[in-house]
């Protein structure tokens, strides 16, 4: 079997499987015929749509399978950033210091995945929303913009959540 074909099963049995957790998370039933009804109904789902779940250009396991240890302390770190991103944001708005921007700048994940977790996690946080992803770039309104230079706001934003990512997904 071709490393092609391959990726294409392990991508279907990805797809139909958490097309099948989602079944029973939703129907909370094990009986035999709600299993066969998910069961049939996450094959079929699957096959026709296992190459939007997870696009061939990520179809490899590093990109999609996160590594365990690096994804805990990526979420720890991101909770750390929530509490500090929440005091920064309840100072800013008592003390009337705020300089709200819309900034452009880049990443440079290369996983879709870890770029959609990135702009999910900057949305997360207090005082910064994603307002586009597209391929690399991202276009994201700061409320305490501190420079319009796009490298450097980008690293201010971002912070070293790309970091730790990388080390999440390759």
């Amino acid at each position: 079997m071709d490393t092609s074909r391959l990726w294409s099963l392990i991508r279907f049995i990805i797809t139909a499987i958490a097309l099948l957790a989602v079944w029973l998370l939703f129907s909370g039933s094990l009986e035999p015929f709600s299993l066969i009804i998910g069961i049939v109904g996450a094959l079929v789902i699957a096959s026709l749509t296992y190459n939007e779940f997870i696009a061939q250009h990520d179809a490899s396991l590093r990109s999609f399978l996160p590594r365990p240890f690096a994804l805990a302390a990526f979420s720890f770190i991101l909770v750390l950033y929530l509490y500090q991103s929440s005091w920064f944001m309840l100072l800013a708005v008592l003390s009337g210091r705020v300089n709200p921007r819309i900034v452009h700048f880049r990443t440079r994940l290369r996983s879709d995945l870890a770029r959609m977790v990135l702009s999910n996690s900057i949305t997360f946080t207090p005082g910064t929303i994603t307002l586009d992803l597209n391929d690399d770039h991202l276009t994201v309104h700061w409320f305490f913009c501190t420079t319009s230079h796009a490298r450097a706001a980008g690293d201010a934003v971002k912070g070293r959540m790309e970091k730790h990512l990388r080390k999440v997904w390759l």
